[in-house]
């Protein structure tokens, strides 16, 4: 099956949510592809494949550590992972937790501000950058996704880490590569986690992280 014949249909069978969540999906869908006609957002091209590119992909994080309540998405941009996140919440948890999203494009934010009234998600979005957040709160997840590579990117979630949290990164095919240029910066444990989205990606489960 191609990702442009991936629909909601698609998606609410491989992850089991209930009508109420997919309505929520197909708002921020709805939303994105109004938005994205005037101001960009996401690479128009992947608008097409939004339930299988976005969705799923964003889902997927969080079935990783579905107990975690507590999450912080890092260079947020669109709502990628963070608004799944918190629509998984609202699904499993009863929206008793919360999601901060973070990105220094404000018209990115304000889109997920937007789609966080319309939803009623349990997050909050911040047009800031990242290192500027102080204090850094306590969260079980760290996360982000296409924001940097991995050594800089940890750079970047070192302070939530050493707050007690785990960073799940979503990364691309040369994510042995950046394994390994990272690792000349950083001490960490690493667990490589299949992509559920693509073959050829993974997503990165951080622990233990230290400057060498």
């Amino acid at each position: 099956m191609s990702e442009t014949a991936y629909g909601p249909e698609q998606f609410q069978a491989e992850t089991g949510v209930s009508r109420e969540t997919l309505e929520r999906f197909e708002t921020w869908r709805r939303l994105l592809e109004e938005t994205s006609a005037h101001t960009n957002l996401v690479g128009r091209g992947t608008l097409t494949e939004f339930w299988h590119r976005h969705a799923l992909d964003s889902w997927q994080v969080f079935e990783l550590m579905p107990e975690a309540r507590r999450w912080a998405d890092l260079g947020a941009g669109a709502g990628f992972p963070g608004l799944a996140i918190a629509f998984a919440l609202m699904e499993r948890h009863a929206g008793k937790g919360h999601v901060l999203m973070v990105d220094s494009v404000a018209k990115k934010m304000a889109f997920v501000n937007q789609v966080i009234r319309e939803t009623k998600a349990p997050a909050i979005a911040r047009a800031d950058r990242v290192e500027s957040i102080h204090p850094v709160p306590e969260v079980d997840v760290v996360t982000a996704r296409a924001m940097a590579p991995l050594g800089k990117l940890l750079g970047y979630v070192h302070p939530f880490v050493d707050k007690g949290a785990v960073a799940l990164l979503p990364k691309g095919a040369r994510y042995k590569e950046e394994l390994t240029e990272a690792r000349k910066s950083w001490t960490f444990e690493a667990e490589v986690l299949p992509s559920r989205t693509s073959p050829e990606a993974a997503i990165l489960k951080i622990r233990g992280l230290a400057r060498v």
